[in-house]
């Protein structure tokens, strides 16, 4: 194996490590965007049995306070979610242009002082960086499905009205 071919396999273990980040950033949300409906069906069954001892106005301001919760809590899953997967997006670029500047500094390197360690080290490091690599393939594979699962298990989410005109929709009514 080449220099050139254990970049590839850099590469790939990159990736697979980047996709797999992603998968789980996904599950994080779907798991984060379900907990917000649970503890709404919570909060609304609560409210419910305890409508009658309450005042019109605190079951408003009770439901209202929810509304309001529910909302910033999505708006920053969704906020620090998409930053994370920025973040990973640009990592495996970084590392990807690492490695592909690593490789050819390594070939430029060993042409012009004809010394060919750097390719003896990477026949050396082939086989576990190889291995490595299918076994990054595996995680994301095995990640994917339980991001599925995750997402799977999560109603649509549908669009939020924000807890401001969710309440001037309630005054007019």
């Amino acid at each position: 194996m080449t220099a050139k071919n254990l970049s590839t396999v850099a590469t790939d273990l990159i990736e697979s490590s980047g996709n797999t980040a992603r998968h789980m950033i996904n599950a994080y949300r779907a798991g984060g965007e379900r907990v917000v409906s649970l503890l709404e069906q919570r909060w609304n069954r609560a409210l419910k049995q305890s409508r009658t001892e309450l005042t019109a106005e605190t079951a408003k301001n009770a439901t209202a306070a929810q509304l309001a919760f529910s909302v910033y809590y999505t708006k920053g899953l969704m906020l620090t979610t998409n930053g994370a997967q920025q973040v990973v997006s640009q990592l495996v670029k970084v590392l990807e242009t690492g490695v592909e500047r690593a490789s050819a500094n390594a070939s430029l390197f060993e042409e012009k002082t004809g010394v060919t360690t750097l390719n003896t080290l990477a026949h050396a490091t082939a086989p576990g960086a190889l291995a490595l690599s299918k076994l990054a393939a595996q995680i994301e594979q095995k990640s994917a499905e339980l991001a599925g699962k995750i997402a799977g298990a999560q109603k649509p989410a549908a669009k939020r009205a924000s807890a401001f005109s969710q309440r001037r929709t309630a005054k007019a009514a």
